[in-house]
């Protein structure tokens, strides 16, 4: 969003970004001095009611807009995004590409189409797309042209070094009671090669923790030696449950999470289920666990 407001921002189109939630603090550094509104904020009625166009970026799910979505019946909209396609979408043109590494790649692309280099805001806000979205560069989604851009993002100025300890090397004390947490509440499927992790909705409170503290701790039960598909369960009240479901190899867990409502990618998906913590663990379970024993019995 950064990188494409700044482009447009530049060429003398005013560009204001909403997002339908607030910004992470880890975030921050990268908004330069642009208009950056929280749709949850009243504020954000001002600038919605006065766009011609909205750019919906990194989704066509309704429902992933907040109160973003509900000017889609009077604001025309397009969406650039690299998630495969999910239902019923929205926007309309749209430029789509479900082999990019991350949205990112395409802002990279269309900004590209201007000439001239990109500026060190555009540089760092594509760098934090295409990194944070591959995993920094470790997962399958990373190709020989994320390096090419990358490489390019770098000589714009782009400070990988710096980049990563903002973005993976420095952690608060509540992230790491979560982890702490997590590591206590890891649990194995007594068949399966599947791994989890279930926190309740108060688990935020007893940790001292923000939301954003709670990034990448799916990361913990997919790494466990012999695991095919690794969960995440946040509960977020006492009847909803949201979970992120990751895969290490050939288990499509974005199939898996449409069934339970939600979507993302073959190896990186998540879906909001209404149901309480167990009940949700459980109702997801026998979603994932032949799916992950069909793994065991092809190999």
């Amino acid at each position: 969003m950064v990188a494409l407001a700044d482009g447009l921002r530049r060429r003398g189109t005013e560009a204001t970004i909403v997002t339908p939630s607030r910004v992470p603090n880890t975030l921050r550094f990268a908004l330069g001095d642009l208009p950056v509104f929280d749709a949850r904020d009243p504020a954000s009625a001002d600038p919605l009611a006065a766009a011609d166009l909205i750019a919906i970026l990194d989704t066509a799910e309704r429902q992933r807009l907040g109160g973003v979505g509900e000017c889609l019946d009077r604001i025309p909209a397009v969406v650039i995004d690299h998630h495969p396609p999910v239902g019923h979408e929205i926007g309309d043109p749209s430029i789509r590409d479900a082999t990019a590494c991350a949205t990112g790649e395409l802002i990279f692309d269309f900004l590209a189409l201007e000439g001239g280099p990109l500026t060190p805001l555009q540089a760092d806000g594509l760098y934090v797309a295409i990194a944070t979205d591959t995993g920094s560069f470790q997962f399958s989604n990373t190709t020989a042209r994320t390096h090419e851009i990358a490489a390019e993002l770098v000589r714009g100025g782009v400070d990988p070094e710096a980049m990563y300890r903002v973005l993976y090397g420095t952690y608060s004390r509540g992230a790491l009671a979560l982890v702490s947490m997590a590591l206590e509440r890891l649990e194995l499927d007594p068949v399966a090669p599947v791994a989890w992790v279930a926190v309740d909705h108060n688990a935020l409170r007893d940790c001292s923790a923000s939301s954003e503290d709670m990034e990448g701790l799916v990361e913990y039960p997919r790494r466990l030696a012999g695991v095919e598909v690794g969960l995440f369960f946040r509960g977020l009240s006492s009847e909803r449950t949201k979970v992120s479901l990751r895969s290490n190899g050939d288990v499509d867990v974005s199939s898996i999470a449409q069934t339970l409502g939600g979507g993302g990618h073959r190896k990186a998906s998540g879906a909001v289920i209404d149901l309480a913590l167990d009940a949700a663990v459980n109702a997801v379970l026998e979603h994932v666990r032949p799916a992950a024993m069909a793994v065991i019995a092809d190999g």
